[in-house]
C-alpha cells in the first residue's frame, strides 16, 4: 500500500512538471515548452514551437525563475543556434529578469563564463554600458565575473570596426 502511494505521488509530480507543447501551458517553474527546449539546446523543438507561433520572448513567472526568457536559458547553456533563432523570432536580447539585479542573457552567459555565448550576444548588440562599474546595468562583479570578457570582446569589436572603416576610407580616396 505504501509503495502504491509512493508510486502515485511520483506520477503526480511528473504530471505536474509535464504539459502539452502549447506555449501557454507552463510547468511548476513557470516555464513553457519553449523555455525547456531552449534550456536543453533542442534546436528542432525550439524551431517547431516558434513556427507554431510560440512567443520567443515569453517570460517565466515561477517563484524561482521570474522573468527568465528562453534566451536567458539558451545563453546559460551556450546554445548558439537556439539563441540565433530566438533572436530571429523577436526575442529581446536585453530582456531582464525580475528582482534586484535584473539579469540579461549576457549576464547569464557571463556567469557561466561561456565565451562563445558572450561573443555571440555582444556581436548581436547586447547592451553594455561604457563603464563596467555602472551599477544601473551590472550586478556586482563578484556575482558575474565573466562580464570582464564581455567588455574585452566589445573593445575588440570596436577596434576591428574602426580598423576596417579606416582602411575602407583610405581605399576610397586612392
Amino acid at each position: 500500500m505504501v509503495e502504491q502511494k509512493l508510486s502515485l505521488s511520483r506520477r503526480q509530480l511528473l504530471r505536474k512538471r509535464s504539459f502539452s507543447p502549447r506555449s501557454s501551458d507552463r510547468d511548476d517553474r513557470g516555464w513553457t515548452a519553449l523555455h525547456i527546449g531552449a534550456r536543453k539546446g533542442d534546436f528542432k523543438e525550439v524551431k517547431r514551437l516558434l513556427e507554431e507561433g510560440a512567443d520567443a520572448g515569453v517570460p517565466a513567472w515561477g517563484p524561482k525563475s521570474q522573468g527568465v526568457t528562453p534566451l536567458h536559458l539558451a545563453a546559460e547553456g551556450g546554445h548558439l543556434k537556439v539563441m540565433d533563432i530566438l533572436l530571429e523570432h523577436g526575442a529581446d536580447i536585453d530582456a531582464r529578469t525580475k528582482g534586484a539585479c535584473g539579469w540579461t542573457p549576457l549576464h547569464v552567459a557571463a556567469k557561466e563564463r561561456n565565451k562563445e555565448a558572450i561573443r555571440f550576444l555582444v556581436e548581436n548588440g547586447a547592451f553594455l554600458p561604457d563603464d563596467i562599474d555602472d551599477g544601473r546595468f551590472n550586478p556586482p562583479l563578484h556575482y558575474c565575473p565573466g562580464l570582464e570578457w564581455a567588455y574585452d570582446m566589445k573593445r575588440r569589436l570596436e577596434e576591428d570596426s574602426a580598423t576596417s572603416s579606416s582602411s575602407s576610407d583610405s581605399s576610397e580616396t586612392s
